[in-house]
């Protein structure tokens, strides 16, 4: 197996928080999932997945790169991951938790919401920072299957990322409504948040000791 089960099983901890926290992937499927049915919404999922993908390719030469030049640069980059993480963590004890889903866009194809889709999660800067800063954090430098542990790791994320919401896709209409209260957003966000300070902080213990 290319990733030590005990340093999957902390990814995969790591990932489920940080997918099951609010963002611009999770709102756009449940838009569009309320607005132009399921099968539109399931669209909006592959769109997400598709950019993974994307995000994959480009961290398996990138990262690979930065472990060939450099094991003091990677350090920096394992770092920075971690102090995002630590601000994400933060993130989820601030404000009300609300996910602003009280309007919902116009009806679209299934076509353009995975398009949408796509490059929402293309350009968002929490799933790029995952690839390039957050990755390296459970990768062993010392192994020459370096690219191997990185496809394990990202396959992991996509089935994390399928398995939360598509459910919620085919769900949208019920699932909106329990999103968008108040006091459930905040245990979500408060929940997560916590799970990934913790792990933000074994993270730093783990590159400077």
């Amino acid at each position: 197996m290319p990733v030590d089960p005990a340093i999957l099983g902390a990814f995969i901890i790591t990932a489920s928080a940080l997918v099951a926290s609010p963002g611009p992937d999770t709102v756009l499927i449940v838009r569009y999932a309320i607005s132009s049915g399921h099968r539109v919404g399931l669209a909006a999922v592959l769109g997400v997945q598709l950019g993974l993908l994307v995000h994959t390719a480009l961290a398996v030469a990138g990262i690979s790169v930065i472990i060939a030049s450099s094991p003091v640069l990677f350090k920096g980059v394992a770092l920075t991951g971690a102090a995002y993480l630590a601000w994400l963590g933060i993130q989820g004890f601030r404000g009300s938790g609300a996910m602003g889903l009280d309007t919902a866009p116009e009806n679209i194809s299934g076509a353009k919401a995975l398009r949408n889709a796509l490059l929402t999660n293309l350009l968002n800067p929490k799933v790029i920072l995952i690839f390039l800063a957050l990755l390296p954090n459970f990768i062993d430098a010392t192994k020459v299957n370096v690219s191997a542990q990185l496809l394990t790791l990202a396959g992991s994320l996509i089935v994390i990322n399928v398995l939360w919401q598509a459910p919620i896709a085919w769900l949208a209409v019920t699932v909106r409504h329990w999103l968008s209260d108040p006091v459930i957003s905040k245990v979500i966000s408060r929940a997560t948040g916590g799970v990934l300070l913790i792990f933000a902080a074994l993270m730093v213990y783990d590159n400077i000791w």
